[in-house]
């Protein structure tokens, strides 16, 4: 439950800020690392309740922690993710990530507002009072993100204005929908002017120029899109704060690693936007990311400021940030400082642990019945023949901006095939919200797939289900069986299902611990490479294909769209 920061918690944080009676925690002997100007003393650090009462001193506290040997650093803040992405709920989302150090989430529920509307966001905000870390919504600005896909659900500004004022809000997410921005759609003007006192998150690929002035105009202050240091680099000049981004997809830390000097670091912050348990296990999460710039030559003070300070500013959460007096009591405990180690968690001035996690509140799960579609047939991923060069998207590993290519393909009996040669596989988007019966077909190339096919109901923005296959037998009994999980991944050949995920929270996320839904990860892992997959995070991957939102061919339940004419590619023959 939060603190109620009345007269009588005062009273009791100024006497022990003052030595004058016992903190409610103290972490003895620790070194005590400043983001404000990088220098390292020993100390103790005392808290009550949320609040860090004493630094820069001795103190005596009710609970004692011993830090001699370990390096206090602010909690980290993970400025931009959806926690659908990491496949759990998020109270396991929770116990998964704040281990690592991130005492605060900004996550924006776009996944499953996309699904459930409301509803969703909804759970997501009843979640974040009972979770032990900080986790903070943005609303979900663009739901649906375009109109050229079927969505479970459409948000206007009515729907939104309700939560506006919720105390686990901070404002609007992503504004994806940067078109329409600049041709001063009505329905995107009534959503940024019902927030033009708070934030308003951005999303804008590429964008450049004068069409960047005109997006940056409407008060939008960040952006986790840019790819380069090129691009990050004019967001920055335009005054927006660049969110970087490393996540199980999206890679842009070693693009943009360069641009995290002492001159910008206060305008710099980190986000994963889209990881998963299994790249959580490996690598960590925002730990792995500030380990890896210093390991690249960053200055430590840059690193841990871009990961705590910097992101409390940008997102206005004045309260945090840095290791001090009157700060929210976000304190991660390093092992290693250089190498970023996190050995204990204070989150909000608990002790992130077992007995912390146990005492959370229930929230039951929603949409548990969201996959409303009937099974498919093979016949269903006939695609027919063209005179003219097939359109193919084009993965690129490591990103979700895509290639378009132009690729001559086989045909036979009116239809154009797959070619293993030149790594060309099918994709379909099959509806699930509305028993549409919409199926979009096309092919895609950068997979590597000898046979098989791999499927996922997690499908960006809209969450329809996309499956990539080498053969159509294939592709039918991996849709069939998310279909029959009501959600998930599944990995099949034209025998049957061979790996497979049950995500029946909305289509989204699993009702499982984040330890079995890491242990089914590396079995569809292992189920892909079998068929000749060569990408490391397919399942993800496979996940972005129906993004239209984001350069430059993709895929939705209506057809291959082109997102750099906004438009769908006319396939006739």
């Amino acid at each position: 439950m939060p603190v109620v920061h009345d007269e009588a918690f005062l009273e009791r944080a100024i006497a022990a800020g003052s030595g004058e009676q016992e903190a409610d925690l103290v972490i003895k002997n620790v070194d005590l690392f400043s983001v404000v100007d990088g220098s390292t003393v020993k100390t103790d650090i005392a808290i009550v309740g949320d609040r860090i009462v004493g630094t820069h001193g001795a103190y005596s506290g009710r609970e004692e922690l011993d830090g001699t040997g370990l390096t206090a650093v602010p909690g980290f803040i993970d400025t931009h993710l959806h926690v659908e992405s990491s496949l759990v709920t998020p109270l396991e989302f929770d116990r998964c990530v704040l281990p690592h150090g991130v005492t605060t989430a900004i996550c924006d529920p776009h996944e499953i507002a996309n699904v459930l509307g409301a509803e969703g966001i909804q759970y997501f905000l009843d979640s974040s009072l009972e979770t032990v870390m900080d986790l903070r919504v943005n609303l979900s600005s663009c739901v649906p993100a375009t109109a050229f896909e079927t969505s479970g659900a459409c948000l206007e500004i009515e729907d939104l204005l309700p939560y506006r004022d919720h105390p686990n809000v901070i404002g609007l997410a992503e504004f994806m929908n940067f078109p329409g921005v600049l041709s001063r759609d009505p329905k995107v003007l009534a959503k940024l002017a019902a927030f033009q006192e708070g934030h308003i998150d951005g999303h804008a690929p590429l964008l450049s120029g004068l069409g960047l002035n005109g997006y940056l105009a409407a008060g939008i202050k960040t952006d986790h899109e840019a790819t380069t240091a090129e691009e990050a680099l004019e967001k920055l000049a335009k005054g927006m704060t660049i969110l970087m981004r490393e996540g199980s997809v999206s890679k842009d830390l070693e693009a943009l690693a360069p641009i995290l000097t002492p001159d910008v670091s206060a305008f710099i912050a980190l986000c994963t936007d889209d990881r998963n348990p299994l790249d959580i296990a490996e690598e960590g999460h925002l730990d792995s990311m500030i380990r890896r710039l210093i390991a690249k030559g960053i200055r430590p003070l840059d690193a841990y400021r871009a990961a705590s300070w910097s992101a409390a500013n940008a997102f206005g959460l004045k309260d945090r940030g840095t290791i001090a007096p009157g700060k929210r009591a976000d304190i991660a405990l390093l092992s290693d400082f250089v190498d970023c180690r996190v050995e204990q968690v204070i989150s909000g001035g608990v002790i992130a642990n077992d007995g912390a996690f146990s005492k959370r509140g229930i929230v039951e799960p929603v949409g548990l019945d969201s996959v409303n579609v009937d099974a498919v047939t093979a016949l269903k991923f006939g695609i027919p023949a063209r005179n003219s060069e097939a359109d193919v998207i084009g993965v690129v590993p490591g990103k979700i901006i895509t290639e378009h290519l132009k690729r001559t393909l086989p045909v036979a009996g009116g239809k154009t095939l797959v070619d293993l040669k030149q790594d060309v596989l099918k994709v379909a988007v099959v509806e699930r919200h509305k028993r549409t019966g919409n199926i979009g077909l096309g092919f895609v190339n950068g997979f590597g797939m000898q046979h098989g096919a791999i499927a996922s109901s997690v499908g960006h923005d809209s969450h329809n289900i996309c499956v990539v296959g080498a053969d159509d037998a294939a592709m039918a009994h991996a849709v069939n069986r998310v279909i029959a999980l009501k959600g998930g991944f599944a990995v099949a050949d034209s025998d049957g299902v061979k790996a497979e995920l049950a995500l029946p929270l909305a289509g989204l996320m699993s009702l499982e611990p984040f330890e079995t839904v890491k242990s089914s990860l590396e079995d569809l892992r292992a189920a892909a490479r079998d068929l000749g997959c060569t990408l490391a995070e397919p399942f993800l991957q496979v996940a972005f294909l129906p993004l239209p939102v984001i350069p430059h061919l993709k895929i939705t339940d209506f057809g291959v769209f082109d997102v750099n004419e906004f438009e769908l590619v006319d396939q006739g023959s």
